[in-house]
């Protein structure tokens, strides 16, 4: 049975998580998703390997992990939506409310982010059909071990992600049809959508990834994927690297979103966040890490290209299983597995702003679901037709920085490179320098070394490091690009 919290005047009990792992679950599904499946992997191709690989994993503990327990302790704290949560640590801490507005912020970003995600899922759920048939193709032929798409040349098969994008009803159905999941899961609340998700697929992925990456080990070049990405040529380390991984830690753990903040407001109990938090951050890091040494042992196996940039899942790697022996199983199981992880990161985004409906506007759980949902889902339909109908839109074409993009990558890069550096720097400097002290010792059970490492780390090197993503995304010709 799903806990509830006091019963504050004039509002319904408000849902928790049932036990801690159930929490973990959900965070660590919120966390794992397209970024650690497809971002990194691509960006750890188009970066050198090594050298991008390790500095991201130092970004993630030295950044990501404070900012993941200074969110989790907002949301705790606050036992609210991510505006309100702010705003009660502000009163706790005697500040200005007005601190809220960085969580409205993060409202806003994750609906965006929610938006075109929809979009890009709807992508992949086009290739588990695919795949799939294929698949049924090799059962029905009675040769499992056939690989996939038999017969057409890897000009065909890359072929494929442009008649998709030329095609906008089929676009259509499929954003539709993964935003109809997203929905269905959030309108039924914590216990029994989100956690109950999170429960069951979570354990899914999981046994998905280490399986293909076992079956990767055997069949692919292992030796080659492991020295590109552990072996670091630190020529390769520049500037502009350098943000790109501090970027993607911030992207990968789903800072800035007030995802976590929204997800912590469930936590009851006393249990300390320290502990909680390293194992959101280790559990992300380490899906990210397996991605690389699944999908690179196949890419080298088959001599592509490992740069081959966003590419990399949807073209490259359907060509490389046709080569595979059970070639048409593994890859509908692969496309499975990153459906998997788009839908838990999904429910995250949408239940951000639902919560927000809920907390500060008094909907129901289901009109606000609505109300967010289909505005996402009709915001999503001008991502899709910025492919085909409206491929000559440009959102915000008087700024330079996005005078080309279409218009998902315009919401994509704004995001990307404004709204999440924003919050994860208003974070930290609230709770660096703004939050009662004795507060956020009590709340997070931190302290002696680790509690002053962590207000080191919090107050001093995360706005520093953020605000270098926030400066040079903006302005990339101050870092020669």
């Amino acid at each position: 049975m799903v806990a509830s919290s006091g019963l504050a005047e004039g509002k319904t009990p408000r849902e928790g998580w049932s036990s801690r792992s159930a929490f973990i679950l959900a965070a660590v599904g919120a966390a794992v998703g397209l970024g650690n499946l497809w971002r990194f992997p691509t960006l750890a191709g188009e970066n050198g390997g090594g050298a991008f690989v390790l500095f991201y994993v130092g970004c993630v503990f030295l950044l990501g992990l404070p900012l993941v327990v200074s969110e989790i302790f907002i949301g705790r704290t606050g036992q609210d939506d991510a505006a309100g949560s702010i705003r009660k640590v502000a009163e706790k801490s005697g500040v200005s409310k007005a601190w809220a507005g960085f969580g409205l912020l993060g409202v806003i970003a994750a609906f965006l982010i929610l938006s075109f995600y929809s979009v890009v899922a709807g992508w992949v759920l086009y290739y588990v059909g695919v795949l799939g048939g294929d698949f049924l193709g090799a059962i029905g032929s009675g040769d499992l071990f056939r690989g996939a798409l038999p017969g057409e040349s890897q000009e065909m098969i890359q072929g494929r992600m442009g008649d998709l994008f030329a095609n906008p009803w089929l676009l259509l159905a499929m954003h539709a049809i993964f935003m109809g999941v997203t929905f269905t899961i959030v309108a039924r609340g914590i216990g029994s959508g989100i956690e109950t998700a999170a429960t069951v697929l979570m354990p899914m992925f999981f046994i998905l990834l280490v399986g293909i990456t076992i079956y990767g080990a055997f069949v692919g070049n292992l030796t080659e994927a492991v020295a590109f990405l552990f072996t670091p040529d630190w020529s390769k380390l520049t500037p502009q690297v350098m943000n790109t991984a501090l970027g993607q830690a911030l992207f990968s753990l789903s800072l800035g979103v007030a995802g976590l903040i929204t997800y912590g407001s469930y936590i009851k109990g006393s249990a300390g966040l320290g502990p909680t938090s390293v194992t959101i951050a280790f559990a992300d890091t380490g899906v990210a890490l397996i991605a690389g040494l699944m999908i690179f042992p196949i890419v080298f196996a088959v001599g592509l290209d490992p740069a081959a940039g966003p590419t990399l899942v949807f073209q490259t790697l359907p060509f490389a299983f046709q080569t595979m022996p059970a070639g048409a199983l593994i890859g509908f199981l692969f496309f499975v597995l990153v459906l998997v992880a788009a839908v838990t990161s999904s429910i995250s985004l949408l239940e951000v702003p639902v919560a927000w409906g809920i907390g500060e506007m008094g909907w129901s759980r289901p009109k606000s679901t609505m109300i967010f949902g289909g505005s996402a889902f009709l915001v999503g339909v001008a991502c899709l037709l910025g492919y085909n109908v409206w491929s000559d839109v440009r959102l915000l074409g008087f700024w330079s920085l996005f005078a080309e993009t279409d218009i998902l990558d315009t919401i994509d890069g704004f995001t990307g490179k404004v709204m999440l550096p924003l919050g994860a720097f208003f974070t930290a400097i609230f709770v660096g320098w703004r939050a009662d002290r004795k507060l956020v010792e009590e709340m997070t059970g931190l302290s002696g070394f680790w509690l002053s490492l962590w207000r080191f780390l919090i107050a001093w090197l995360c706005p520093l490091a953020v605000g270098f993503i926030l400066v040079t995304g903006l302005f990339p010709e101050i870092l020669g690009s």
